[in-house]
């Protein structure tokens, strides 16, 4: 007889389930019956392994999934369903020890090696079961089918007598360590990669007589319903052509469930080079790709035309044969280099490094000539506040300044920062510089990006200014005025140069402390009043009054002093505005490069106030 179960414990998701046992006798293969079941379990678990593609070798040429291995024969199997009609959603098989010498563990380890094990762990072949394929659709995963099917085989191997289990488990996705909620531990040694699962794969191994870990309560509770469950396996249903993705019974569950399972990525920042034809093919072939970017060909094309500018290769014939010398007997996938972006899911096929930046950064050239582009991808730049500074950073990126930055900013993206920020809702709860980050890096792979996501504090203030070289050039964007002096002493301490774009007027400030080592902080803006005076904690009036003092409170936009009597009343923060942003982009880089090549550019603070520049007289036409 068949039963509805309904998990009972916290751990284990509450939603129904129909559960089906049921065992295909070891001559079934002689029966039509028996192996039309068989093919219909294969062809189950086979679709659901392949995962669209992730395991190729479960479909062949012709689009059929085949999963065959003849264990089926002899053992038990358990079928998830959400309703007794409903289509089978997941499927997890329990071996015997009848049909011990057939076992996947055995093969995987070798008769030898699997019989030693045994040995050591002290148990009989007569009283080792195994554990394999247990395989769900992806939208029951999320609702938990995994856990009942797993609950349900341990189980049924405790009513059957078992003392232990053994199974093979993947890796890539966390199955291992989903079996280990259940009990199930490695075995030393045995993790190896299996391109038949394109993945490591490792033994596990379980001793049913132990609590089996998150889920003992439920187990205990399976242990007793097991013989409820069996069905006759003549007449057991496995409708594959009528399987589909059913409706979640309310959106709030599918949400809560969704949010969990398909998580953003927060953390990565730095793309991944894929090497060589192995790593590529199972990078594809691990679901991690969504999208693959392969325009060699174009960027081939550019390549050859900024070289030999003019008509010549406007004949789609001359341009064919040039593309094919460039790539020399290469294959264009082999050509170039392969970065994997985990964050975004994007596979990205670009030029080798010379040749993308000569490419990227042509029409750079007449007013950044090529030796002074490649003066500028010498140095490394420092961006303290990824704020205001993600407009410098992001223009340095795409200008070509800096072949290498260090970026430190300990906040978060909030939703109110979009108004200024070039990100988008679905980054809301990224850290600054890992979102900077990605962004440079989607501009050049080949950059050098180190992040300090916890700011620049006075643990990694050393590391900050002097690791590997140092930086040549900060430009400082933040609000808490102790790091905006701490980091200036640091800086002319070093004889680095510190820009600083105030986001209201225009206002660029230039402190030259590489060829004026004893100048005043802030044009002495100050006095004497050094980090140390203003470590403590803060008033927000404090901070606001130093700031101002900072940047001259006689010289504000009138905009801005009307705006902050009211901060923390009537507007929430400092009022900032994307074009006031931008504009410091394109100052803080302009500036840097002439910094960095030398070009003259004196101290002081520099004004592109809108304001005046827009004014009526100001126009050239009368």
């Amino acid at each position: 007889m068949n039963a509805d179960l309904l998990g009972r414990r916290s751990a284990a998701p509450s939603r129904p389930w129909h559960l089906t046992a049921f065992r295909v006798p070891a001559d079934g293969a002689r029966r039509p019956t028996g192996t039309a079941l068989v093919d219909r379990v294969r062809e189950l678990r086979a679709r659901i392994l392949y995962d669209n593609g992730r395991r190729p070798d479960f479909r062949t040429a012709s689009g059929d999934h085949v999963d065959d291995q003849h264990l089926d024969f002899g053992a038990w199997h358990f079928v998830g369903r959400r309703t007794a009609d409903g289509p089978p959603l997941g499927y997890v098989r329990l071996s015997t020890p009848d049909t011990g010498e057939r076992f996947q563990s055995r093969e995987y380890l070798g008769a030898e090696a699997y019989a030693r094990l045994l040995l050591d762990s002290g148990l009989g072949t007569g009283e080792t079961y195994e554990h394999s394929r247990l395989v769900v659709e992806h939208h029951a995963r999320k609702l938990g089918l995994g856990v009942q099917l797993n609950a349900l085989a341990l189980a049924a191997a405790r009513h059957l007598g078992a003392k232990a289990m053994v199974g093979t488990s993947g890796t890539k996705d966390g199955q291992d360590a989903f079996h280990a909620r259940f009990g199930f531990r490695p075995v030393a040694g045995t993790r190896r990669y299996v391109e038949h699962y394109t993945e490591d794969v490792v033994l596990l191994m379980c001793r049913i007589g132990d609590a089996a870990g998150d889920y003992s309560d439920l187990v205990a509770e399976y242990t007793d319903l097991f013989p409820q469950l069996v069905v006759d396996a003549e007449t057991v249903r496995l409708d594959l052509p009528a399987m589909r993705e059913e409706a979640p019974a309310t959106l709030a569950a599918a949400l809560a469930s969704a949010r969990t399972e398909l998580a953003p990525d927060r953390r990565s920042w730095r793309p991944e080079p894929v090497d060589g034809p192995g790593e590529l093919r199972a990078l594809l072939a691990s679901g991690r790709v969504r999208e693959v970017h392969d325009t060699i060909e174009q960027q081939i094309a550019e390549l050859v035309r900024s070289r030999e500018p003019g008509p010549r290769y406007d004949d789609p014939a001359e341009l064919a044969a040039a593309r094919e010398r460039q790539l020399d007997g290469a294959e264009t996938w082999e050509y170039g280099s392969w970065f994997f972006h985990p964050w975004s899911g994007r596979l990205v096929h670009v030029l080798p490094a010379p040749e993308f930046r000569m490419v990227r950064t042509d029409r750079n050239r007449g007013k950044i000539d090529r030796p002074e582009q490649r003066r500028l991808l010498d140095r490394r730049i420092g961006v303290i506040g990824l704020s205001v500074g993600s407009a410098g950073a992001l223009t340095l990126a795409m200008e070509g300044i800096g072949g290498a930055y260090r970026l430190a900013d300990f906040d978060t993206l909030s939703l109110s920062n979009l108004n200024r920020l070039r990100a988008g809702a679905h980054d809301v709860g990224v850290n600054k510089c890992v979102l900077a980050a990605r962004q440079m890096y989607e501009i050049d792979p080949y950059l050098d990006i180190e992040i300090f996501p916890g700011g620049l504090t006075d643990e990694v203030m050393e590391e900050f200014f002097t690791a590997d070289g140092g930086i040549d050039l900060l430009v400082e964007e933040c609000d808490t005025p102790y790091v905006k002096l701490a980091a200036r002493e640091r800086a002319r301490a070093l004889g680095v140069p510190v820009l600083m774009d105030a986001n209201d007027r225009g206002l660029l400030d230039v402190e030259r402390f590489d060829l004026e080592p004893e100048r005043r902080l802030l044009h002495g803006r100050l006095g004497a009043t050094c980090a140390a005076d203003v470590a403590g904690e803060l008033s927000f009036e404090e901070t606001v009054d130093l700031i101002l003092a900072m940047v001259d409170a006689d010289r504000i936009s009138p905009e801005l002093a009307a705006a902050i009597p009211l901060i923390g009343t009537t507007y929430s923060s400092w009022p900032q505005l994307a074009s006031g942003v931008a504009l410091g982009g394109a100052l803080t880089a302009d500036a840097a490069r002439r910094v960095l090549l030398g070009r003259p550019l004196a101290s002081g603070r520099y004004y592109t106030d809108f304001d005046a520049l827009l004014a009526p007289d100001r126009s050239t036409v009368r």
